[in-house]
């Protein structure tokens, strides 16, 4: 059963206020940031073009000692940012794996790679499940956690409305 709003945006804001997101934010900083945090390395990798086009943008797998995030290449810089924070969701929050007809073949990404191997494997096809909103809404906060940070301040009286009406600048809500 999908989460209230309210109720699903107070964890995740409770998961992205734990983070100490780096100051200078880039997605390869925040994975070399949770790697070291977390003493597993997170490695990014686009989807291979044999696994595109079969409704998955994105994809998280866990191994023994790894983190692997696979991404669509084929879109643009802010798609591709925001596919990579929602499968960082997912490890964040800890999800488990919702096998289904749509979860790619492992084969297509590693080769050699054995289902064995794999501890989770997490395909980013939708978004009706808990475990999916919560990833999306992680994403979503941490991209606006971190744009704040880059907006300077406007200057004179439209810096003073944007600090009114709580938009723009690095004290935005």
């Amino acid at each position: 059963m999908p989460l209230r709003f309210k109720e699903l945006h107070r964890r995740c804001r409770l998961i992205v206020d734990r983070l100490d997101l780096p100051q200078d934010f880039s997605v390869e900083s925040l994975c070399k940031h949770l790697s070291q945090q977390r003493k597993r390395p997170i490695h990014l990798h686009p989807l291979p073009s044999t696994a595109i086009g079969k409704s998955t943008c994105g994809v998280w797998i866990s191994t023994d000692s790894d983190d692997h995030i696979f991404f669509e290449s084929q879109t643009t810089r802010l798609h591709q940012e925001h596919i990579i924070l929602h499968e960082i969701g997912h490890l964040l929050c800890n999800h488990y794996s919702l096998r289904s007809p749509r979860t790619p073949d492992l084969t297509v990404l590693f080769s050699g790679l054995t289902p064995r191997t794999v501890r989770r494997l997490l395909a980013r096809t939708s978004y009706t499940t808990v475990q999916e909103q919560e990833a999306e809404m992680l994403a979503s906060l941490i991209k606006t956690e971190t744009a704040h940070r880059r907006t300077a301040p406007s200057a004179g009286v439209l810096g003073e409305l944007q600090a009114a009406w709580g938009v723009g600048g690095p004290h935005a809500l």
